[in-house]
């Protein structure tokens, strides 16, 4: 009991998450920063942020709507990503999750923050917020099932294995997904699914600062929002961990291998930037459509290369 509480409140759930998400949120700033000819936010500046939410910034409650709902949303949504920090990193340190098919439930842990952010903006009232979750569903609905098709095609490449620690394994054995032509088509699929489960441009819908003034969470202030930023830093941390568990051939942090593992994960990330610096924000119609058809279309080919054995 002891040892799962420290998975999930120290290392590696909700404390190593949060930190070493917020530095990677230091990073995606700077490169951002970089791209743009500016100088960029300091290495501790993600952190700033979040303590001055909590420390200095006051909660302000919405007049109607329901405050229980509202203010318990940001706790459902930190821990849905905390539990998927520890199921999803544990393996890549070689410390199995004890359980067969924890792939399956690491996809329905990851929707839980996308959830939490529709509840709570659904339940703080607001015009804007409102329409904010309605945008983050409709992306939801738009890419969860190229998720899922991503997912069954790694099981099917990895003989069957339903545990993201036997998927790492079989990689470390018979070299990584990526190395093969549907490997190299799950993982562009895969990056705009973390694209859009982030909430980064061109799939800031949901948010959309220039229409909405951060749509769904408008109404959040102060300790609440806090969490909603650690959340978001840990997510940024898990989705590329993720990817290389699933198609990068495993991460492992024994030796050099531990320099290379932090490489795949700054890769994957700087790969998310410089795709959000360089592209413009999609309407809620494109981004769907860009899943159902061309995403969806990508990951059945790669499913179908697999089953020929390519």
């Amino acid at each position: 009991m002891a040892l799962h509480l420290f998975y999930f409140f120290v290392f590696p759930g909700l404390l190593f998450a949060a930190v070493a998400g917020g530095f990677l949120s230091w990073f995606d700033r700077k490169i951002t920063a970089w791209v743009q000819f500016r100088r960029g936010p300091v290495l501790l500046q993600p952190f700033y942020d979040v303590m001055k939410l909590l420390l200095v910034k006051e909660t302000i409650v919405p007049a109607s709507g329901s405050v229980a709902t509202f203010l318990s949303a940001p706790v459902l949504g930190m821990s849905g990503a905390a539990i998927s920090a520890v199921l999803v990193i544990l393996p890549a340190f070689g410390i199995t999750s004890g359980f067969r098919g924890d792939i399956i439930v690491i996809f329905y842990l990851l929707t839980i923050p996308s959830l939490s952010y529709i509840i709570g903006a659904l339940a703080s009232s607001n015009p804007l917020a409102a329409v904010g979750a309605s945008r983050e569903i409709k992306l939801l609905i738009g890419f969860e099932l190229t998720l899922l098709l991503i997912f069954a095609a790694v099981i099917l490449k990895s003989q069957m294995s339903i545990s993201l620690y036997s998927i790492i394994a079989f990689q470390q054995e018979s070299g990584a997904l990526i190395g093969s032509i549907p490997g190299v088509l799950l993982f562009i699929a895969l990056v705009f699914c973390i694209q859009a489960k982030l909430g980064l441009v061109p799939f800031d819908i949901a948010e959309a600062e220039t229409e909405l003034s951060e749509g769904a969470f408008i109404e959040f202030s102060g300790p609440p929002y806090a969490m909603i930023k650690v959340t978001k830093y840990m997510m940024l941390l898990v989705m590329p961990v993720l990817a290389g568990a699933l198609l990068l051939g495993g991460l492992s942090f024994s030796g050099l291998s531990a320099l290379w593992s932090v490489l795949k994960i700054l890769g994957v990330v700087l790969l998310l930037t410089l795709i959000r610096n360089t592209n413009p924000r999609v309407k809620v119609g494109q981004a769907m459509r860009f899943f159902f058809l061309w995403m969806n279309a990508l990951v059945i080919v790669a499913i179908v290369l697999i089953y020929f054995g390519l």
